[in-house]
């Protein structure tokens, strides 16, 4: 009975943490979005352009995202699905967000599907699967996504 306690309270802690990521994104609070990061978590992007690196460490996570909102203006999130795994620190969540490209103007309304993993120091491994195509649509084109998040970023 123990066990199947300490793995609902894992289970909740994993929606809690994606709860505050919502929350931050929503009020453009990068800091607050980096800060559920363990000190060694990885971000990974497996459906980026060519060449995209993962953003390894907590402190590169917060380099990689403190422009974020001077690129795109997250106003809403459109829809947000979550499904629990049999790993209680792991969920995947279907989820939309609405906003607009702050270089062109354009509506940057893209789906995502994030794997997410949370340890007992924060978010241990975030994989976000997005459509690169659909950013680039927003922005302007490939080369100008890509440029809008090429820093901060480690390998």
């Amino acid at each position: 009975m123990a066990e199947q306690h300490t793995a609902e309270a894992r289970r909740r802690r994993t929606h809690q943490v994606f709860d505050r990521l919502t929350a931050a994104l929503i009020t453009h609070d990068m800091a607050a979005f980096a800060d559920e990061w363990a000190p060694d978590g990885s971000m990974e992007f497996p459906f980026a352009p060519p060449g995209w690196p993962t953003v390894s460490g907590k402190d590169a996570v917060r380099e990689y995202l403190a422009r974020f909102p001077d690129n795109v203006d997250i106003r809403g999130v459109r829809h947000q699905t979550r499904h629990d795994t049999g790993d209680p620190d792991t969920i995947i969540v279907e989820w939309g967000v609405t906003g607009v490209a702050t270089s062109t103007g354009n509506p940057y309304d893209i789906d995502y599907v994030a794997i997410v993993t949370v340890g007992d120091q924060g978010i241990t491994v975030y994989r976000d699967y997005w459509n690169p195509l659909a950013a680039a649509a927003a922005m302007g084109g490939l080369e100008d996504a890509v440029s809008a998040f090429d820093h901060g970023r480690s390998s």
